[in-house]
């Protein structure tokens, strides 16, 4: 299916994660290996998604239940960076505390030249306690952390050159050469909801993200928060893209995972009309760039969404 110029972009994530305990794929009982993960971002491409994404977590751990296990994300972005062709290629969301900030504007100006200019750095401050703990990382003063790692890396994507000294962080004279393909870096894209989360979007964000939505109201109240905070810093909410994380299920296909529920309260579901229909109020809404997270996570469920994609775009094009 062609792209058309114009249309809201949409995306899908390719987890990492062992799947058998997300209850999706149980003949698996294990992690997916990298062969399965790019056979599904191949397919991905294939079916006209426009970007897969990638988490960024060390392990999962959540109360009375065994650890569950995810490879690391830079690695596998970097080998899809390769395997893939044409899709954009981005993180959902990085943690900036998980690597030195000024070594990921290095990592991203690297990857966006593998890429070929195809890559979106996605970040964020993080929120799982528990890798933070295993993997001997501070979580303390997680969002002053995060404001320091963008004082970083915004320059240093953008410029290719900063010299700062904060707190928690320090990059003296420090200048990125080789610059990638794009005299301007790749986009920097926040995902947070917070005060302080939002004002930092503001300051330094070429995108946005809000995550784990439904229908399109569900972004009306977040949204009107993004704009304050860029009114407060004096942008204008035009200039910063908006994106967004759904949830699409499909319960005929099997029940959504209850490990889930504390971060999906509700998901993105009906006919391929009805989700085509969703997808274009998201357009109407303004949103740039729609992320699609599949449940039950297998081949079916990704080809009734490139399904509904396809639609979504004959109803745009008039088709």
């Amino acid at each position: 299916m062609d792209h058309k110029a114009g249309l809201m972009k949409i995306g899908l994530d390719v987890l990492l994660l062992d799947m058998q305990a997300f209850g999706d794929i149980q003949a698996l009982g294990r992690a997916p290996r990298y062969t399965e993960v790019r056979e599904m971002a191949l397919q991905a491409e294939a079916a006209g998604f426009d970007s897969i994404w990638l988490y960024d977590h060390l392990l999962y751990r959540f109360a009375g239940q065994p650890t569950v296990g995810i490879w690391e994300c830079w690695t596998m972005l970097s080998a899809l960076a390769e395997a893939t062709q044409r899709v954009e290629l981005g993180t959902l969301v990085l943690c900036t505390q998980f690597r030195n900030p000024a070594l990921v504007a290095k990592m991203a100006s690297t990857v966006d030249e593998v890429s070929n200019g195809r890559f979106i750095l996605g970040v964020g401050a993080g929120w799982n306690e528990a890798e933070f703990t295993a993997f001997g990382t501070p979580f303390s003063h997680r969002v002053a952390r995060f404001e320091e790692a963008l004082q970083i890396i915004r320059p240093l994507l953008q410029e290719g050159h900063v010299d700062f000294t904060g707190t928690y962080y320090q990059a003296r004279d420090c200048e990125i050469t080789p610059r990638g393909p794009r005299a301007s870096g790749p986009p920097l894209l926040v995902g947070g909801s917070g005060p302080r989360m939002l004002r930092l979007t503001a300051q330094y964000a070429d995108l946005w993200n809000t995550a784990y939505r439904s229908y399109p109201p569900s972004i009306v109240e977040p949204r009107s928060q993004l704009h304050a905070a860029c009114t407060a810093v004096g942008r204008d909410p035009a200039t910063l893209g908006v994106t967004v994380h759904v949830a699409v299920a499909y319960p005929d296909l099997g029940d959504p995972p209850s490990v889930l529920s504390a971060f999906v309260p509700e998901y993105l579901t009906g006919s391929t009309e009805e989700i085509a229909a969703a997808m274009q109020g998201y357009e109407q809404m303004g949103v740039s760039h729609l992320i699609c997270f599949c449940t039950p996570y297998n081949a079916t469920t990704l080809a009734r969404v490139a399904e509904a994609v396809q639609v979504y775009r004959k109803m745009r094009s008039g088709n």
